[in-house]
């Protein structure tokens, strides 16, 4: 993925952990899909991005950020 403008990337963050706070699946999956669409812009690469690639993208951050 190309470098991304960093309001987009603060909108990541941003979802991302909302997305993990909510107890709603479907609001969560909203919230991936408003992610989904904004990361789409962006996206270089051969394969188009897909709901389950963002939600990865979610798990991979938060993870990483608990190291």
């Amino acid at each position: 993925m190309p470098d991304i403008p960093p309001r987009v990337a603060k909108a990541f963050l941003r979802d991302m952990k909302a997305y993990f706070a909510e107890k709603d699946r479907i609001k969560a999956d909203e919230i991936a899909a408003r992610q989904l669409h904004a990361l789409r812009e962006h996206h270089t690469g051969k394969k188009p991005l897909r709901l389950t690639d963002v939600k990865r993208m979610f798990v991979e951050m938060r993870d990483s950020e608990s190291r």
